[in-house]
């Protein structure tokens, strides 16, 4: 499932053809997602013109001039495919997908939004794990999708007094503590990997146990690694890329993520990396240098 460095990148790519465009036609393929398409969800956004597209979590949100938000989320195979108007040149700094001309011709080419000035974009999701929701702007925050998600790890408040408060007490594992969307927003299993490796700590520690040194490792090793892979354009693993089409180029740089038996590629430690499940995902850790 694409985690936030994904999502940012695909909200980046939408937001360069859909912020400030009307919303001409919607096409529905089907009735629904993971979930039924609200049942105005057309007519709703079928002429509104679209704000701003925004991101919480893995969630995106597109704000509209009547008020609405659209609610997306990518599940675990969904792609969104921005395809140029006919005849029209690419316009300067904004990127198109390579495969465009086939786009909206598959059979999992669900939705389809045809904006303002030509431009499509074309939702596909093999799977159907994705979502499609919408809310009025006023209600956002107590939606059933957003209502109990914590704190944006990119926000300047999210700090190591926030995580220790957070933590404190807490006898979960530190992985699993990481994961919770409750604590933080949009964090997954590729990136907590890589953010603990980079802060030298163990996934398998006690939540609770981390000092004021551990926590502010840990705060910015989070940040660091969610800047770096939003720059690479996230992690192309599997069915993720970006709304241009291009892939990402983070998993080229992992440190521990899917490197069992490998070299721990920390100077001077000369353990391997290993492999553990937890609450039934791999977690990649390097046991000699995290502690």
């Amino acid at each position: 499932m694409p985690e936030l460095p994904e999502v940012e990148t695909v909200r980046r790519g939408l937001a360069g053809v859909m912020a400030g465009h009307r919303i001409d036609r919607l096409e529905l393929r089907r009735h629904d997602l993971r979930f039924p398409f609200p049942p105005d969800f057309r007519q709703r956004l079928q002429g509104a013109r679209v704000e701003r597209i925004d991101r919480r979590a893995k969630y995106l949100l597109g704000l509209t001039d009547r008020g609405d938000v659209l609610i997306m989320h990518l599940g675990m195979s969904g792609r969104f495919t921005i395809v140029p108007p006919e005849g029209q040149a690419r316009k300067p700094g904004t990127f198109y997908h390579a495969a465009a001309a086939g786009a909206g011709e598959g059979p999992h080419d669900h939705v389809i939004f045809a904006m303002d000035d030509g431009t499509r974009i074309v939702y596909a999701d093999p799977r159907r794990f994705g979502i499609m929701d919408l809310a009025v702007e006023e209600e956002l925050a107590a939606h059933r999708l957003l209502k109990d998600i914590g704190m944006e790890p990119l926000d300047d408040a999210f700090d190591a007094a926030y995580l220790g408060a957070r933590f404190a007490g807490r006898q979960a594992p530190l992985k699993a503590a990481l994961l919770d969307q409750r604590i933080i927003a949009g964090l997954g299993n590729i990136y907590v990997c890589e953010a603990l490796f980079r802060a030298g700590l163990s996934p398998e520690r006690k939540a609770g146990s981390l000092s004021p040194q551990g926590l502010e490792r840990l705060v910015g090793s989070i940040k660091a690694v969610l800047q770096d892979a939003i720059a690479a354009g996230g992690s192309s693993l599997r069915d993720y890329a970006q709304a241009n089409g291009e892939l990402g180029y983070f998993q080229h740089t992992f440190e521990v993520y899917d490197r069992e038996g490998q070299p721990c590629r920390r100077g001077g430690c000369g353990g391997t990396v290993e492999r553990v499940v937890q609450s039934g995902r791999s977690t990649f850790y390097c046991r000699t240098c995290q502690r």
